[in-house]
């Protein structure tokens, strides 16, 4: 298994919780299961770690948080995007397509 960087994690986990949530809406015991699925399993987050981010990234408007009842008939408070962050997501990736050269540049 891969150590990580504390230090280089604590900046990365808003960033990753963006992304995840950037695929479909997510309660966050599926969060902490899509992180470590995607990483195999080189990954994981604690809850100590995540529900105090997924706050943090509520209060600063990038995520919603409302409550559904699973399949199970439980309910669970899930995550999803706000236009906001959707509009930060497109213009990130925007970005990252110019810096990839993706994209021409008409100005020249």
């Amino acid at each position: 298994m891969i150590e990580i960087d504390r230090e280089l994690l604590k900046g990365s986990i808003p960033l990753l919780i963006l992304k995840l949530l950037s695929q479909r809406d997510m309660y966050g015991y599926e969060i902490i299961q899509e992180a470590s699925r995607r990483s195999d399993q080189a990954f994981h987050f604690k809850e100590g770690t995540l529900y105090p981010a997924l706050h943090q990234l509520q209060r600063k408007g990038y995520l919603r948080a409302e409550w559904r009842t699973g399949d199970n008939g439980r309910q669970r408070k899930y995550y999803s995007l706000t236009e906001g962050a959707q509009a930060g997501r497109a213009a990130a990736t925007k970005l990252a397509g110019l810096h990839r050269g993706d994209q021409r540049h008409t100005d020249q």
